[in-house]
């Protein structure tokens, strides 16, 4: 019962998104933010001390106001997200460099005789991004949780993410799922700025301090040596977004002996060129996330 009800709550939503005005969308969303902004009081306090973690040279009101601005961006990333649902948001239109960014995708493609990884975060509009990758040639096996209403997941998540050719895949079933497409020279994309358990995984630094990582990507950039590129979409000034696209990470840590801290190595990296992107835009990354598991 509870899944059906949350099932057609979210169906609802979308059919008021269909016709109210988009000013009042991303009204409502920011208001809604705001609201479990000051009633969820636990989710504020972990926003409040993962920033204070990350940023110890801010003030404790630098850091509230921040932590505020993060709840903002994310009201604006589900308004956005549900005009993209109900084909009123021009995906192409929000990208304000959008041939510089085709032109970069083609010349990646080019270069990925073994496949590509796409190394990513929950950061900005992160669905946006997914989208306009596939639609712009480079659609990939999406790895994700699967979600707790199987209802939504089926009906409105999946075939959401999948519109532009992505293939969406939960995380139980995800390596073997990536290597079979990393085999035939497919792309995958990994978002692997979140807490991780403890198979596959090792600590690495983030903003200083020591987080569980997945090891997933350098595991199999060193069987199948794809290109490991990091991928990022950040909200400008303006409501548009800028897509950044790193040059590929080749680093294989040749240089240790030991397997184990190979990849401990590469995988340094790649969480390295995640805390880059949230350092430049801090208020758009999910802070509300147990990060560094406490």
């Amino acid at each position: 019962m509870r899944e059906k009800i949350e099932y057609l709550s979210i169906k609802s939503l979308l059919t008021l998104a269909k016709v109210m005005p988009r000013p009042l969308i991303y009204g409502l969303m920011k208001g809604i933010s705001r609201s479990f902004y000051y009633i969820d009081r636990k989710r504020r306090e972990l926003t409040v001390q993962n920033l204070s973690m990350a940023f110890p040279e801010k003030t404790d009101l630098q850091i509230v106001a921040l932590s505020k601005e993060v709840y903002d961006a994310l009201s604006r990333t589900v308004a956005e997200i549900l005009l993209m649902y109900v084909g009123r948001l021009d995906i192409d239109a929000m990208i304000s460099n959008k041939e510089e960014a085709i032109e970069k995708l083609q010349a990646i493609r080019k270069r990925s005789e073994h496949g590509i990884i796409v190394v990513t975060a929950h950061f900005s509009n992160w669905e946006l991004a997914a989208h306009f990758l596939a639609k712009h040639g480079l659609p990939m096996l999406a790895i994700g949780r699967e979600g707790n209403n199987k209802l939504i997941d089926r009906n409105i998540t999946i075939p959401f993410r999948e519109k532009y050719g992505n293939e969406a895949v939960s995380k139980d079933k995800a390596m073997l799922a990536m290597a079979k497409a990393l085999k035939k020279g497919r792309n995958v994309g990994l978002l692997i700025d979140q807490k991780s358990g403890h198979l596959n995984s090792a600590k690495v630094d983030f903003f200083g301090h020591p987080a569980e990582t997945t090891l997933s990507v350098a595991m199999l950039k060193a069987k199948f040596d794809p290109l490991v590129v990091p991928i990022f979409i950040a909200r400008e000034e303006d409501g548009k977004y800028k897509m950044i696209i790193e040059e590929p990470i080749d680093y294989t840590a040749e240089e240790i002996a030991e397997n184990e801290q190979k990849l401990v190595a590469m995988t340094q990296r790649y969480s390295d060129a995640i805390e880059k992107i949230v350092r430049a835009y801090p208020e758009q990354w999910f802070w509300m996330h147990n990060r560094w598991r406490r």
